[in-house]
């Protein structure tokens, strides 16, 4: 059983684009700059922002962090869209989600210039990424086809059995998993809170992908022998015995599925990390386009 080491591949990642931005500061070319909205004050979505902005640095990006009280209106979050859209000192930037619910949220993301959209959110990078074509994979996505591709997972003709159909994670990966390229060339199922006898699908999987957020939902009994597994689950649980009063697990029940694994993301320092170094790719992908456009 191999471990998919997010950590690790993540700081590989960020060393190759520190070298990238390096050769750019060289060039007296603009450094990628990266901005971040957050309305509200959600523990776990600040934490994330602030680990966005220190990987900003760690790589010699510029970053911006624009906070907003939660009591924000709709509008006013539209007029700071706008501001960063027409802003051209920044290459990309991204919305934290989730947001108040006095704001709705696919008007929010519409809003954003796709060629700045490194989150790969917006419709049109959405639909160039069902279509095969350049553009922004959505984060997290990207970081998994980055681990597959790293590690040398052999894809083609596999049966890939995607757990969830989330925007952001399961829609996409089905998509991309699929797609005639490696990572991909594999079989599809897509499978969620309304299939059925689930376990009789997972079982017949090569690869599962699982994003449900529900603490060990899979099982060793649910897997076959030598199964690759991506845990994209990431779930808060109560535990007095450590220093912080609660433990990070994901969808998977590790300790005996990747018993039966050859190849498996831990949680967390699996798929994680992984996210934040595809969102700096992504902007490093902005700034790049842009400059071809000037050029």
């Amino acid at each position: 059983m191999i471990i998919l080491d997010g950590k690790k591949v993540s700081e590989d990642i960020k060393n190759e684009i520190t070298d990238e931005v390096q050769k750019m500061r060289d060039n007296n070319e603009k450094v990628p700059h990266l901005a971040a909205i957050i309305v509200g004050n959600d523990g776990a979505s600040l934490t994330y922002v602030n680990s966005k902005v220190k990987a900003c640095e760690r790589v010699g990006f510029e970053s911006t962090l624009i906070r907003m009280p939660s009591t924000t209106s709709e509008t006013e979050l539209l007029k700071k869209i706008k501001e960063l859209n027409e802003d051209d000192t920044i290459d990309g930037f991204i919305v934290q989600l989730p947001l108040p619910k006095q704001i709705d949220t696919q008007h929010i993301l519409m809003s954003i210039d796709p060629s700045k959209d490194v989150d790969g959110f917006h419709p049109e990078n959405f639909g160039k990424m069902a279509l095969d074509m350049t553009t922004f994979i959505p984060a997290t996505p990207y970081g998994i086809l980055e681990l597959l591709e790293r590690y040398d997972v052999q894809t083609k003709g596999k049966h890939t059995v995607v757990i969830g159909r989330s925007h952001i994670v399961g829609r996409p990966m089905s998509i991309l998993m699929g797609r005639n390229h490696f990572p991909g060339n594999s079989t599809v199922t897509l499978t969620h809170s309304h299939t059925k006898n689930i376990s009789q699908i997972t079982t017949q999987a090569d690869i599962i992908i699982t994003a449900l957020g529900v603490p060990n939902f899979l099982k060793a009994e649910m897997v076959k022998d030598d199964v690759v597994v991506i845990d994209v689950g990431i779930t808060r649980i109560p535990d007095e015995s450590t220093p912080k009063g609660y433990r990070i697990v994901g969808d998977v029940d590790f300790e005996n599925v990747s018993k039966k694994a050859s190849y498996i993301t831990p949680v967390p320092g699996g798929v994680g990390p992984m996210t934040i170094a595809m969102l700096l790719k992504n902007t490093l992908l902005a700034r790049e386009q842009k400059r071809m456009k000037l050029a």
